[in-house]
């Protein structure tokens, strides 16, 4: 049967890439190639519009299969990954409650923030911790006693072979929230050490994290949050095989919470390309193949999260989840869609688990092993992501290693410049947030589900002031957020009126662009069938009040129509031409200032229009 269906192939003749680029050439009519097709990524290479079996014929991660070294295809040779949640209770009781309550329901993994070692025991009474994975988050000066209340708790169940989990050392929370300066080497590596020891009985109980979901969260680029987490990581490495430890023990209590972003094929190309960088850095410490497999933890996006149109989230988050367990994860996060403006309830919470459930029981993505492998673009981007990471990995090394670097803010800097980029991009649709900058629902209102943000974790994290070299936090969304909620809290909301006029086709188009513009503030919005003049169109916009009157038709129509229909309006209202017309400078000539067109920055054009209108 094989063989069968692989002659069907000989009815077609081969094409080669010459053949096919200069067809594509004649089909682009004399547009240029590279900027019509290739497209130039954030993380700083090209991707092309095809790619061939030539294209990765050189390519080394095509040699190995799942569950071998380097690991590119997987640390395993299954993809059952944990379902993880990540409990949140105001107190210990509240979360073993909750937790026994999930595991019920095919949670595999929990995740616990401990606020005192004494509450440990009371967050795992009753679990069985021979089969569950178990993860606690705590403060980085109280990691010592937690992990022996932990190591008395697995020992006293029985399981220190069988027992599975993490605590998640990070030393470096304040260097990024706050911007504390300066990072004590010294007395990380001494308490380090004084952790190894504590957690030695347990074998499978990593202790030693690389929290680069921090910097994704923050606006990282994906090759900045891998050659960052790649230089943590070697930072671990180097920091306590100097004090004496070796290589397997310290690689084999490192975990890496990664974040996973909706660029569904680089985030696939990004934890494939991980594994594989990370297993020949430890290597290069001397450790053995075992010690070199990387144990991830995905977590989805919190930084593409929207408090507008807020479902969107879950469409989000699943596209994250699948790119996740595609590449392989050992463990998912799935970020409840409601997270950015509440603390997530029951409902939202069983939709994320039903979430990787889904991949699981219906899909069957636990049953397939990378199946991304050997796909031409996947590949591709592999190779591609692993050369920038590394770059980036290199030169912070160079720099003197990933704790100088955050330590004096350079690690926080590269993150801010990126986390601005995309603000700027999202600001002029570079970058789309369905729902917040493009189609938003313009009759939504949100002020009224908004919670307190304040910090609930009763860890003296909230108690420091913000340095100059803290990490920004700002979700892609939130200056978008800001302009919609100010129009909510105005005494008036803004009505934006249509003025319909002329060419039939182009008159709809610019009303439907201009009312996604305009309904990204939340302004109300009233479009028209059309008008026979500019001054009928003129008094129907003030007879419905109309705060701003916006001109849709065509350019060649626009010279005329413009000049006459703002003459005719006389300042009583604000006056818009939709489009970028020729005839711009003339009409500027006789006062028309505001236009709106794609290549407006969309979030100062309506800061300006909130400035002008909110203030009435």
């Amino acid at each position: 049967m094989a063989e069968n269906k692989e002659r069907l192939f000989d009815q077609f003749p081969e094409v080669s890439y010459a053949e096919w680029r200069a067809k594509v050439e004649a089909d682009l009519k004399g547009a240029d190639f590279n900027k019509k097709l290739v497209w130039r990524t954030n993380e700083g290479f090209d991707v092309q519009p095809v790619y061939r079996a030539e294209d990765i014929a050189d390519f080394k991660t095509t040699d190995s299969l799942p569950g071998q070294y380097p690991y590119v295809r997987g640390t395993r040779t299954d993809n059952d990954w944990l379902t993880r949640q990540d409990i949140i209770a105001e107190t210990a009781e509240e979360a073993n409650k909750t937790a026994l309550d999930v595991l019920t329901k095919g949670v595999t993994s929990l995740g616990f923030k401990v606020a005192a070692p004494e509450d440990v025991a009371t967050l795992l009474n009753g679990i069985a911790l021979d089969k569950v994975e178990i993860n606690l988050t705590c403060c980085p000066g109280k990691v010592v006693e937690v992990a022996k209340a932990l190591v008395a708790a697995v020992e006293a169940a029985g399981a220190k072979d069988t027992f599975r989990g993490s605590i998640d050392y990070n030393p470096l929370r304040r260097q990024f929230r706050h911007g504390v300066e300066g990072v004590d080497a010294a007395a990380i590596a001494a308490k380090a050490c004084e952790l190894l020891d504590v957690v030695a009985p347990v074998p499978a109980l990593r202790c030693l994290t690389v929290d680069s979901d921090i910097l994704a969260n923050a606006g990282a680029f994906i090759y900045q949050e891998l050659g960052y987490a790649l230089a943590w990581g070697a930072q671990w490495m180097t920091l306590l095989t100097d004090a004496g430890r070796t290589a397997e023990e310290v690689a084999m209590r490192i975990k890496f919470n990664m974040c996973v972003s909706s660029n569904f094929f680089m985030e696939i190309a990004k934890f494939r390309a991980a594994r594989m960088l990370w297993a020949q850095i430890v290597k290069q410490y001397g450790a053995d193949e075992a010690a070199a497999k990387m144990l991830v933890n995905a977590t989805t996006s919190r930084f593409n999260q929207t408090i507008y149109d807020a479902h969107v989230n879950l469409l989000r988050s699943q596209t994250e989840t699948f790119s996740a367990c595609v590449a392989g994860v050992d463990s998912i996060v799935t970020t409840p869609f409601d997270t950015p403006y509440k603390t997530p309830d029951t409902f939202s919470e069983r939709i994320a688990r039903n979430q990787q459930f889904l991949l699981k029981e219906e899909s069957h993505m636990d049953k397939v092993v990378d199946p991304a492998g050997g796909s031409y673009y996947v590949e591709e981007l592999t190779v591609a992501i692993a050369q920038e990471a590394w770059k980036l990995f290199l030169a912070t090394v160079d720099e003197g290693g990933f704790f100088a670097c955050v330590g004096d803010g350079r690690v926080q800097k590269a993150v801010n410049d990126s986390c601005a980029k995309r603000h700027t991009d999202v600001a002029r649709r570079k970058e789309i947030l369905l729902g917040t900058n493009q189609y938003p629902n313009i009759n939504e209102k949100a002020a009224d589900k908004i919670e307190s943000a304040a910090c609930k974790c009763h860890c003296g994290c909230g108690g420091h002031e913000d340095g100059p070299n803290a990490l920004v936090n700002k979700r892609a969304a939130t200056d978008f957020e800001e302009l919609r909620l100010a129009t909510e809290a105005a005494a008036k909301r803004p009505k934006v009126f249509m003025l319909t006029i002329g060419n039939l086709a182009m008159r709809l188009a610019r009303a439907q662009f201009s009312t996604n513009f305009f309904g990204c503030a939340g302004y109300e919005i009233i479009d028209n069938l059309g008008f026979n003049t500019v001054e009928e169109g003129v008094d129907a916009a003030l007879a419905k009040g109309a705060d701003v009157v916006v001109l849709c038709s065509s350019d060649d129509e626009y010279a005329e129509l413009a000049p006459a229909a703002y003459k005719y309006l006389d300042g009583r209202a604000e006056f818009v031409v939709a489009g970028n017309p020729a005839c711009t400078d003339d009409l500027k000539a006789v006062g028309i200032k505001d236009f709106v067109h794609v290549r407006c920055n969309v979030l100062d054009t309506l800061r300006d229009f909130n400035n002008r209108l909110l203030n009435k």
